[in-house]
């Protein structure tokens, strides 16, 4: 259910906001990471952007169960790319691209309202130190210390720019982080080596736009800032899309 509706909002979306005129990229694979509680589909507007302007794009399906099982399937996912690639990550996503980013195909790395943690950081210690959001307020366990945002929060804390019967869909089949995830300790931190990117959502309910700004800032990356929520990589796919192609020309 989840894949099948946001897939299907996602191509109308990417239809309605795709860029015509592609920049022209030294790279052309593109490996797309996604983040707690969604699955790979919630990249597809993007994905159709940069496909439709002729890059080859991965998109990594994460476990969820670990930060190591994580970075294990992206790694496989760079594993298969014939060639350099720019390594791109949504929320949590983002701490799994610091460490998987050092891959030698990885040429750049594009954080999209996105954790990027120092080595040694966990996002549990991230989100203790920055900005207490509504989002971060609302995330939940189950018995198994499985974590999901509140369904009756999600609409708002997440997808406030979705409609808003899609954003109650995907609120009730969301996808669960283990909760060892968020407490893992990153043992790279790949921006020290790699360019970075970094898409600013600045009415993002999740992560605030101060710290995400202070990520950008840390990791010296190219900021470009979006007025969306923190489901900016569906809303604003056209930007994502093209910050991505900045990326890739850039190398």
């Amino acid at each position: 259910m989840l894949k099948t509706l946001l897939s299907g909002f996602a191509g109308l979306l990417a239809l309605s906001t795709a860029s015509t005129t592609a920049i022209a990229a030294q790279v052309k694979n593109v490996v797309l990471v996604h983040g707690a509680f969604v699955d790979e589909s919630s990249w597809q507007p993007v994905a159709t952007i940069l496909e439709k302007d002729g890059f080859h794009v991965t998109l990594v399906k994460n476990p969820l169960t670990s930060l190591d099982a994580d970075v294990e399937a992206t790694q496989k996912a760079l594993d298969a790319q014939s060639g350099p690639a720019i390594l791109v990550g949504h929320s949590w996503g983002g701490v799994v691209i610091t460490e998987a980013g050092d891959d030698p195909k990885v040429k750049a790395l594009v954080y999209v309202s996105a954790f990027a943690p120092e080595k040694g950081e966990s996002v549990a210690a991230l989100g203790n130190a920055g900005t207490k959001t509504e989002g971060i307020a609302a995330i939940r366990p189950d018995q198994k210390g499985y974590l999901s945002i509140d369904p009756a929060a999600f609409p708002k804390v997440i997808a406030a720019d979705v409609p808003l019967k899609i954003a109650e869909t995907l609120a009730n089949n969301q996808l669960p982080l283990n909760h060892t995830a968020f407490e893992a300790k990153v043992t790279k931190a790949a921006w020290h080596s790699k360019p970075s990117f970094y898409v600013v959502s600045a009415k993002d309910k999740l992560l605030d736009p101060k710290d995400q700004h202070f990520f950008a800032s840390r990791i010296k990356a190219k900021v470009t800032e979006v007025d969306g929520s923190h489901a900016s990589l569906v809303v604003h796919a056209a930007d994502v899309a093209r910050v991505i192609e900045k990326a890739a020309a850039a190398q």
